[in-house]
Parts: C-alpha cells; structure tokens; sequence
C-alpha cells in the first residue's frame, strides 16, 4: 500500500499533534521520548516527500493570486 503525499503529511501532523497532548498531561518520559524520536523521523521523511513529490501544475507566475487578482482588473 502506497501512502500519498499529503497522506504522510496527515500522519506527520497527527503523530506531533499526539506528541503535544502527551506531554502536556505528563505521560511517562519514554512513551514522549520515544514519540518525539519518532515525530522527528517522520518530519524528516516527509519534507523529503514533499520535496521530491512528482506534481505538476500549469499555473504560473500570472496566475498569481485567483481570489484577489492584482493588476488584472482596473482600480474601482
């Protein structure tokens, strides 16, 4: 089973998030320690998936911001 991108991101985000909660209700120092040795690997592997992820998209530079377009429309 392949994990997405974002997928790990999920993952990442939800194994610090865990992290946070269980060092502030004072969990033991090897389950926090070992989570936070955790949390840094899975910090690592997914910067590196997101940096080496294959996406492609066709906007560009004009493209800017599509909510707010700057310079597009004529000042009112």
């Amino acid at each position: 089973m392949k994990v997405s991108t974002m997928g790990t991101v999920a993952i990442t985000t939800i194994a610090l998030l865990l992290l946070t909660i269980m060092a502030a209700l004072d969990y033991p120092f090897n389950w926090v320690f070992y989570l936070t040795v955790l949390g840094q690997a899975l910090l690592i592997y997914m910067v590196y998936r997101v940096l080496v992820d294959d996406y492609k998209t066709y906007k560009t530079f004009e493209d800017f911001y599509e909510d707010h377009p700057i310079g597009k429309e004529s000042n009112r």
